[in-house]
Protein backbone atom coordinates (compact mmCIF):
# COMPACT_ATOMS: atom_id res chain seq x y z
CA UNK A 1 0.00 0.00 0.00
CA UNK A 2 1.25 3.47 -0.90
CA UNK A 3 0.60 6.58 1.16
CA UNK A 4 1.37 10.08 -0.04
CA UNK A 5 1.66 12.95 2.42
CA UNK A 6 1.83 16.51 1.10
CA UNK A 7 3.15 19.47 3.03
CA UNK A 8 4.22 23.04 2.45
CA UNK A 9 0.99 24.71 1.50
CA UNK A 10 -0.15 27.98 3.02
CA UNK A 11 -1.01 31.60 2.46
CA UNK A 12 1.31 33.78 0.42
CA UNK A 13 1.09 37.15 -1.27
CA UNK A 14 1.10 37.44 -5.03
CA UNK A 15 4.64 37.29 -6.35
CA UNK A 16 5.77 35.10 -3.49
CA UNK A 17 7.02 31.53 -3.42
CA UNK A 18 6.12 28.24 -1.81
CA UNK A 19 7.67 24.79 -1.92
CA UNK A 20 5.42 21.77 -1.68
CA UNK A 21 6.68 18.35 -0.70
CA UNK A 22 5.12 14.93 -1.13
CA UNK A 23 6.59 12.02 0.78
CA UNK A 24 5.69 8.53 -0.36
CA UNK A 25 5.68 5.29 1.56
CA UNK A 26 5.84 1.91 -0.12
CA UNK A 27 8.09 0.50 -2.78
CA UNK A 28 6.75 2.01 -6.01
CA UNK A 29 8.34 5.46 -5.87
CA UNK A 30 11.47 5.06 -8.00
CA UNK A 31 9.82 3.61 -11.12
CA UNK A 32 6.73 5.78 -10.83
CA UNK A 33 5.68 8.92 -12.62
CA UNK A 34 4.97 11.56 -10.01
CA UNK A 35 2.63 14.44 -10.56
CA UNK A 36 1.10 17.49 -9.01
CA UNK A 37 -2.50 18.37 -9.73
CA UNK A 38 -4.66 21.15 -8.39
CA UNK A 39 -8.33 21.86 -7.93
CA UNK A 40 -9.67 25.32 -7.44
CA UNK A 41 -13.06 25.85 -5.84
CA UNK A 42 -15.82 25.10 -8.31
CA UNK A 43 -13.43 23.78 -10.94
CA UNK A 44 -12.23 20.39 -12.09
CA UNK A 45 -8.93 18.96 -10.99
CA UNK A 46 -6.20 19.82 -13.47
CA UNK A 47 -2.68 18.66 -14.16
CA UNK A 48 0.05 21.05 -13.03
CA UNK A 49 3.18 19.04 -13.78
CA UNK A 50 4.62 15.55 -13.91
CA UNK A 51 8.07 14.02 -13.65
CA UNK A 52 8.85 10.54 -14.95
CA UNK A 53 11.20 7.97 -13.49
CA UNK A 54 13.74 9.21 -16.05
CA UNK A 55 13.19 12.77 -14.80
CA UNK A 56 11.46 14.00 -17.93
CA UNK A 57 9.04 16.76 -17.03
CA UNK A 58 5.93 18.33 -18.44
CA UNK A 59 4.15 21.48 -17.28
CA UNK A 60 0.80 23.09 -17.80
CA UNK A 61 1.15 26.23 -19.89
CA UNK A 62 -0.18 28.31 -17.01
CA UNK A 63 2.80 27.45 -14.78
CA UNK A 64 5.67 27.14 -17.25
CA UNK A 65 8.63 29.23 -16.20
CA UNK A 66 7.27 29.69 -12.67
CA UNK A 67 6.95 26.19 -11.22
CA UNK A 68 9.61 23.47 -11.04
CA UNK A 69 9.07 19.83 -10.17
CA UNK A 70 11.88 17.65 -8.84
CA UNK A 71 12.25 14.30 -7.15
CA UNK A 72 14.59 12.67 -4.66
CA UNK A 73 14.33 8.91 -5.03
CA UNK A 74 16.51 8.31 -1.97
CA UNK A 75 13.90 10.14 0.12
CA UNK A 76 10.88 8.95 -1.90
CA UNK A 77 9.87 12.59 -2.12
CA UNK A 78 8.72 14.85 -4.92
CA UNK A 79 8.84 18.62 -4.68
CA UNK A 80 7.07 21.49 -6.36
CA UNK A 81 8.83 24.83 -6.23
CA UNK A 82 6.33 27.57 -7.00
CA UNK A 83 7.61 31.05 -7.75
CA UNK A 84 5.91 34.24 -8.89
CA UNK A 85 2.64 32.99 -7.51
CA UNK A 86 -0.59 34.50 -8.76
CA UNK A 87 -4.05 34.61 -7.18
CA UNK A 88 -5.23 32.21 -9.89
CA UNK A 89 -2.81 29.60 -8.50
CA UNK A 90 -5.04 29.34 -5.44
CA UNK A 91 -6.21 25.74 -5.15
CA UNK A 92 -5.84 22.50 -3.29
CA UNK A 93 -2.72 20.82 -4.62
CA UNK A 94 -2.63 17.04 -4.83
CA UNK A 95 0.31 14.71 -5.25
CA UNK A 96 -0.11 11.69 -7.52
CA UNK A 97 1.95 8.53 -7.91
CA UNK A 98 1.36 6.40 -10.99
CA UNK A 99 3.35 3.19 -11.28
CA UNK A 100 1.24 1.58 -14.00
CA UNK A 101 -0.84 -1.59 -13.80
CA UNK A 102 -3.62 0.31 -11.97
CA UNK A 103 -1.21 1.44 -9.26
CA UNK A 104 -2.41 5.03 -9.04
CA UNK A 105 -2.40 6.84 -5.72
CA UNK A 106 -3.34 10.30 -4.41
CA UNK A 107 -2.39 12.37 -1.43
CA UNK A 108 -4.89 14.17 0.77
CA UNK A 109 -4.11 17.57 -0.71
CA UNK A 110 -2.62 20.78 0.63
CA UNK A 111 -4.19 24.22 0.35
CA UNK A 112 -2.33 26.99 -1.42
CA UNK A 113 -3.84 30.45 -1.17
CA UNK A 114 -2.35 33.42 -3.00
CA UNK A 115 -3.62 36.82 -1.95
CA UNK A 116 -3.63 39.81 -4.28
Amino acid sequence: QVQLVESGGGLVQAGGSLRLSCAASGSFFSPATMGWYRQARGKQRELVTIITSGRSTNYADSVKGRFTISRDNAKSTVYLQMNSLKPEDTAVYYCNLNAGFNRDYWGQGTQVTVSS
